[in-house]
């Protein structure tokens, strides 16, 4: 696969690029779909419900905390996670405005 160069497309495309990429993998959609449901929540939270590791589990939250979708909080040894509405709202945004372009007549070849 080839290098992509960031410089060819715009600044809206890229960022869309890096915040559907950060939600696409189906353990992130079940971290997203968990804190949906519950106001925060500690690493362990989610290794009892979801089958991966700590470790993992870890990697997952540090990438949606790294892209805005996340905010944390540490009280002694543990970090808790928290969906960022305002980012949500802006992430939510950026998906309606790109969905907006495809207008119902060019859906179909």
């Amino acid at each position: 696969m080839g290098i992509i160069k960031a410089e060819a497309y715009t600044a809206e495309q890229n960022d869309l690029a890096l915040l559907l990429k950060a939600i696409a993998h189906p353990a992130r959609i079940a971290i997203l779909e968990k804190l949906a449901l519950e106001d925060c929540c500690i690493c362990r939270d989610f290794t009892d419900e979801i089958a991966l590791s700590q470790p993992t589990m870890s990697k997952h939250l540090q990438e949606l905390e790294g892209i805005g979708i996340l905010k944390s909080a540490t009280s002694g040894t543990s970090k808790s996670y928290c969906i960022d509405p305002a980012r949500w709202l802006a992430v939510s945004g950026f998906v309606s405005a790109f969905m907006a372009k495809i207008d119902e007549a060019t859906r179909c070849c």
